[in-house]
């Protein structure tokens, strides 16, 4: 099944299979990679916008991508996470 990873594993080529490994079983973990891709068509959108305004825009764009390429490593950290059996 296909998930709006797209962005997310270009942007870390190197986590690729561990990001859609757990977006193949975390809802909201495709639900970030699908925010991320819109965060960085903003991006997009105001870097190239002549409107008023335009330069706080990019920066808040800019912002709220960083913040969640962040959230989506912090997600594939935790995922890594084994826990250890409870001793006996």
């Amino acid at each position: 099944m296909q998930y709006d990873t797209e962005f997310a594993k270009r942007r870390f080529p190197e986590q690729a299979l561990e990001i859609e490994a757990l977006a193949s079983r975390d809802e909201s973990f495709r639900e970030l990679c699908h925010d991320f891709s819109i965060a960085n068509q903003l991006v997009r959108d105001w870097e190239s916008s002549t409107a008023p305004g335009r330069d706080e825009r990019y920066a808040e764009a800019l912002e709220l991508r960083d913040w969640l390429g962040k959230e989506i490593h912090t997600m594939l950290d935790l995922a890594k996470i084994v826990p250890f059996p409870a001793a006996r």
